[in-house]
């Protein structure tokens, strides 16, 4: 099974709109993903091109992600950063929006990062850890050993905060992640 995980739930419509579920420790325990959740965060990005990422939190205090668009839309990615994995380095990426529903479920070991594809983008996810400065840490955007391919306009510069802009380079991270035996697949689209 892939450790990054692209999840897409099913919509029953009618003449009033839809209803989805986001979430059941059922459905999602069926698929592998058995992850207690701790935390929910909303964001909201302003313009389009906000870049946050990449982050991750470091043991004892890693973070499994489940990460859903609610208004607009955003290219979400997922670096492998776990020690001794084939696929260290290696990244993943997919469209999620208000419109599509699709969530990606983001494992402890991984990097994660997003660019807001429209103005006014709000992006939620749950967290199987609390928020803990101490380890928190991440990888800069535009490492070229990774080389995402951010669907960014040409010449444009994402809009990105402080604290990423100094993010350090993945071949100077010393990983405290165990790779597990899974390597990154491509997500299945």
């Amino acid at each position: 099974m892939n450790p990054v995980q692209l999840i897409k739930p099913r919509r029953f419509g009618d003449d009033r709109g839809w209803f989805t579920e986001v979430f059941s420790e059922a459905a999602f325990a069926a698929c592998g993903l058995t992850d207690r959740y701790v935390q929910d965060n909303h964001s909201l990005s302003r313009p389009i091109g906000t870049l946050r990422g990449l982050h991750f939190q470091t043991p004892p205090h890693g973070q499994a992600k489940l990460v859903r668009c609610i208004r607009g839309s955003i290219f979400d990615v997922a670096v492998d950063v776990r020690a001794g994995s084939p696929s260290f380095g290696r990244w993943v990426g997919a469209t999620l929006s208000a419109e599509n529903g699709h969530q990606l479920y983001i494992p402890v070991g991984f990097a994660h990062g997003f660019v807001t594809l429209e103005a006014d983008t709000e992006v939620t996810y749950k967290v199987t850890d609390i928020y803990a400065p101490a380890h928190d840490g991440g990888i800069i955007w535009n490492d070229p050993d990774i080389a995402i391919d951010w669907p960014i306009a040409p010449g444009a510069e994402p809009v990105l905060s402080a604290k990423d802009m100094k993010l350090g380079a993945l071949k100077d991270f010393a990983s405290p992640f165990a790779y597990d035996g899974r390597p990154l697949l491509p997500l299945e689209i």
